[in-house]
Parts: C-alpha cells; structure tokens; sequence
C-alpha cells in the first residue's frame, strides 16, 4: 500500500465552483476533492447540527411548558416583561423574583406563599413567570392547575375503570418542586372536596414542597376557605402573603 501510494503523485485537479486544486491520492481510485468545498460542506452540516440542536431544545421546552399547566396565554409571561406602575406592583415583583431566584432555599425550607386580591391585576403572570424561570434556569418542575381541576383529578380515579389509582393522582399532585393552586375560594366545596385539598396540601407541607396560591378573595375569606391547619401550615417557615391591591390591568387596557 505504501508502494502503490508512492505511485500516485499530488495532481492538479478541477473544481467547477472554485477551480484549480490540488488532489491527493487517497485509497484505490479514491482523490481528494475541492478543500473549498469539503470545508463549506463541514460548515453546512455544522450549522444543520446546531440548527436541529436548538430545536430539539425549543420542542423539549415547549414540552414542558405544556406539561406544567401553565396555560398557553401565560407562556410569555416572564418576571422582565412584568410591567411595574406603582410600589405595590413593585413590591410584587420584587417578591415573585427573589422567590424564584432563591428557589434552592425556599425547597430547603418548603416555604409556601399566596396571591391574593382584585381579578386582573398580574397574579397570574407573576405566577407563570416564577414557574417559567425556575424551570428553564433550574430544571425544576412545575404543575399549575385550578383547585377545580386539582379536586376533580382526584375525584375521577373513583369512576369504575378508572386507570389511576387515588394515590397516584394525589402522588402527580405532590411531586413537583412547586404547585401552583389558581382560583382558590372560588367555590365552598363540599366536606370531601375539602378533605381532597388538605391531603394534597398537608402531603406538601410534609415533604417541604412549597406550593403558590392564588385567590381572587379578601384574605379572611380564604383563611376560612383553606382552614385554620392547612393556613398555619401555609404560612410556617416564612410563608408569606402578597396583596395585590390596585386597580386591573384589564379595566385599564
């Protein structure tokens, strides 16, 4: 092979595209081709590779958005597109960012907190933004659902052939590093309804999974809707209550 190599000298060869070259003999009747072009061809799949990369990144995040409830109207709501005019939505902001950029701590601790007030005035969207935040820079896991749908999930595992047990359902409920509970006290539940909400919730407490709350009612009102266990649970180890008091957003636009 080293003889018959020696045979095949460097030759001039020609590329349609950029011209004169120079060809090597590298195996059996096989010479190299174009350098320009072999290096435009590593360039083209190089960026096809990178191209593919961020979009099995872009469909693996999508996925997980989708995943955690979050619904899809909120899915651009971030902590920085949050607009702040006046202190109390400062304050706000200031609080839903050090919550998520603290979120080791507050899993160390199982630290919970609630947002309530006026409808429209950014509960959610603060909500979202701490739950987006803490999943793409943490790879934390999040579900965001209404209490509604939290109950009624439970509820349907009672239906004969029903293929999720009552403790997997509650186990899907606690499991991820933050659950986000929307529209709590929309309804007075029934006696079992409430029994639902305080496993799932005291079963939280119990592993130090924080969960966020949010309600449209007057603090009173959903002390007395949670109940005086599941509200002191809520508020050890630092929970903490965020008033949303001005006018909504959505009057205003």
């Amino acid at each position: 092979m080293i003889l018959d190599s020696l045979k095949h000298e460097p030759r001039v060869a020609i590329c349609e595209t950029h011209g004169d070259y120079t060809s090597r003999h590298i195996f059996s009747a096989i010479w190299s081709k174009c350098p320009v072009c072999a290096e435009e061809e590593r360039a083209r799949a190089n960026i096809e590779a990178e191209a593919r990369e961020r979009q099995a990144k872009l469909d693996a995040w999508q996925r997980r958005i989708g995943e955690s409830g979050i619904p899809e109207r909120f899915h651009d709501r971030t902590l920085k597109s949050y607009k702040v005019e006046n202190e109390g939505q400062r304050r706000a902001l200031e609080f839903a960012t050090a919550y998520a950029d603290n979120f080791d701590d507050v899993l160390a601790t199982g630290r919970n907190a609630m947002f309530i007030g006026k409808v429209g005035t950014g509960k959610n969207h603060l909500a979202a933004g701490i739950g987006l935040r803490i999943m793409h820079r943490d790879g934390r896991t999040v579900l965001c659902l209404t209490v509604m749908r939290a109950i009624r999930r439970v509820k349907d595992t009672w239906a004969r052939g029903s293929t999720e047990s009552e403790t997997q359902a509650i186990a899907a409920l606690t499991d991820p590093d933050l659950l986000i509970l929307d529209e709590i006290g929309v309804q007075f539940g029934s006696q079992t309804e409430n029994l639902i909400l305080f496993d799932v919730l005291n079963e939280r407490y119990e592993r130090r999974r924080p969960t966020l709350l949010l309600s449209n009612l007057e603090l009173t009102d959903v002390r007395a809707y949670l109940g005086e266990r599941v509200y002191d649970r809520l508020r050890e180890g630092g929970g903490e209550v965020v008033v949303f008091d001005w006018e909504s957003h959505r009057c205003a636009s």
